[in-house]
């Protein structure tokens, strides 16, 4: 529709982006090409109303004629009346000492709708003026608002095509005939570029008055105005309530005369508004290029890096539309963004839903990896995904514990119920240990290992280590208690130690897991062993017993000097029955 010139939406919204850019550019220098008579309210005062006399009119255009203007146009329709008007000779003879054009004005049919406008019918000047001035039409193109955009300078009449009075005086000023190309017209050597349909954008210079104007009312009393020297001249109405107004950037109500004077020094001067073809074509590209950078800045980068390059790249049009407007050339500010909102905003929308369903499936199987990890490490991998990948040598508490009578259980009841008196246990020892900070490694059949000491080492956790393990023992020995007769479990052994371990990932890049290694660890494994063959719940290196804060804690049964095995030290142990 852009390119056809076919009118839609955008084009109620395009005008009042093109005034702010108008305004912004700031206005033109006066046009010396062009000046504009004005039958003011000074006039009309003097000559006790309005309508003037044609005998009157006939006086000012002498006084033009005197003043050394180049051509005239009169935007005032001197109709043929009932009767023949007395002073139409004069004025004809006045007309015919310049060159001269005089308006005529078309009336359309709205329903039609045409890039060259079709004229119902055409209301024109009398017949005794037509030896003696060419004849123009003035009707003006507005937009929704009421202002001057464009100028047409052909109407199809009923009785063929017909100039504007703008080209038909342009022609005159420049002392040639204009001729039309398919976009552009010339005048005087000079080409000016003509959007669709003959069309001549505007570019105002202004507010009222910036073109040069002189009251008629000087004329009328016989005085030459030298201002005029030279210029092709727009005689008009500007009179308060009388002339026809129009809202222009720069001015709520300028006379229709100055707008048609603005759109012959456009014509002349080539200060128009550049809107062709090219200039179409290259507004559709902006869009087609903008459309398509939003919709992959939106697929493939984070989404508020995207909307920001796609915003930047907009108004970097909008930026280059403005500079476009300062340099004489319309391009469309509005079009580009309708074109980019709709698709941007379809892939935002299957964007945020599809960033949304893997983020549910994101955060489903980061719940599901959770379990795999105790939660304390979970949580601190999630913040610190690089947790370990240096070993690191630390002192640490280590336990591990186990059931008795488990080996012969698991033959009595099954694999199945096996499983669910298993899963019981662990949940008894992550529920016991977890809250006073300690971390289970690892469950090993009826056995855990449980390091406190991670992912951070802390001044409590060899106290902790002692107190959970006394707490551990005695909610497993209730468990036991309470369980069904058939498992038959003889008890719980737990070996603790406290000492140096290396602390790593071990295993396949692909497949790791967070181990503690060393001779800690093996000491409080062999330690469950010293327990079970001395019929002891709980057995801790006395390393453990002097790192922690022991007031108050239920003390060892006794203390044992004891042999591990596969060291050559004995150790100094206490042991809880």
């Amino acid at each position: 529709m852009h390119l056809a010139g076919a009118g839609s939406v955008i084009d109620r919204i395009e005008p009042a982006a093109l005034d702010w850019r108008m305004i912004a550019a700031g206005p033109l220098a006066p046009p010396e090409s062009v000046a504009v008579v004005a039958i003011d309210d000074q006039t009309v005062a003097a000559e006790g109303g309005y309508p003037l006399a044609r005998g009157r009119v006939a006086r000012i255009v002498d006084a033009i004629a005197k003043s050394g203007a180049k051509a005239i146009a009169i935007d005032i329709l001197f109709a043929e009346g009932e009767a023949a008007d007395p002073d139409d000779a004069a004025l004809a003879k006045a007309l015919s000492r310049l060159p001269s054009v005089i308006a005529a004005a078309a009336s359309f049919d709205k329903s039609l709708a045409s890039l060259v406008p079709p004229a119902k019918d055409v209301l024109a000047p009398a017949a005794v003026f037509a030896g003696a001035a060419k004849v123009g039409l003035v009707n003006v193109a507005t937009d929704a608002g009421g202002t001057p955009r464009e100028m047409p300078l052909l109407i199809v009449t009923p009785k063929g095509p017909a100039p504007s009075i703008v080209l038909a005086a342009a022609g005159l000023g420049e002392e040639t005939a204009p001729s039309l190309s398919a976009e552009a017209v010339r005048i005087g050597g000079a080409s000016r570029q003509l959007d669709i349909g003959w069309h001549l954008p505007l570019r105002f210079y202004g507010p009222s008055q910036t073109i040069t104007t002189v009251s008629a009312a000087g004329l009328l009393a016989g005085l030459p105005d030298e201002r005029l020297a030279g210029r092709l001249v727009f005689l008009g109405v500007t009179a308060t309530a009388i002339g026809d107004n129009f809202t222009t950037p720069f001015d709520p109500q300028m006379p229709g005369v100055e707008v048609l004077a603005t759109a012959g020094a456009n014509l002349i001067d080539g200060t128009q508004l550049i809107r062709d073809g090219a200039v179409r074509r290259i507004d559709a590209v902006a869009a087609v290029l903008l459309t398509l950078l939003a919709v992959a800045a939106i697929a493939l980068l984070p989404l508020p890096i995207a909307v920001s390059v796609s915003l930047a790249a907009l108004l970097a049009w909008l930026g280059a539309t403005f500079f476009g407007v300062a340099n004489g050339y319309w391009l469309a500010a509005t079009l580009p963004v309708a074109a980019v909102v709709p698709p941007a905003a379809l892939a935002a929308f299957v964007r945020l839903n599809r960033d949304r369903r893997i983020s549910r499936g994101l955060a489903a199987a980061e719940a599901a990896l959770r379990r795999f990890q105790p939660q304390a490490l979970a949580d601190h991998i999630a913040r610190n995904p690089a947790f370990l990948s240096v070993p690191e040598e630390r002192d640490v508490a280590v336990l591990f514990i186990d059931l008795a009578g488990f080996t012969g259980m698991s033959e009595r009841l099954g694999a199945t119920r096996t499983r669910d008196v298993l899963k019981e246990f662990h949940s008894l020892v992550v529920e016991e240990f977890m809250p006073r900070g300690g971390v289970v490694l690892s469950f090993m059949g009826d056995g855990a290992m449980v390091v406190f000491g991670l992912p951070e080492a802390g001044p409590e956790d060899a106290t902790n280590a002692v107190g959970a393990s006394l707490g551990t023992i005695a909610a497993v020995r209730r468990w036991i208690a309470e369980s069904p007769a058939d498992t038959a479990l003889q008890g719980v052994r737990l070996g603790a130690h406290y000492g140096p371990v290396v602390l790593s990932r071990l295993g396949h890049d692909d497949a790791q897991h967070i181990t503690a290694t060393g001779d800690s660890v093996n000491v409080a494994s062999r330690l469950m062993e010293v327990g079970k063959a001395r019929r002891a719940d709980i057995v801790i290196s006395a390393a453990l017993w002097e790192a922690a804060e022991t007031e108050g804690v239920q003390p060892p049964d006794r203390w044992e000097v004891v042999s591990i095995r596969g060291r050559a030290e004995a150790m100094n142990v206490g042991l809880w029955q």
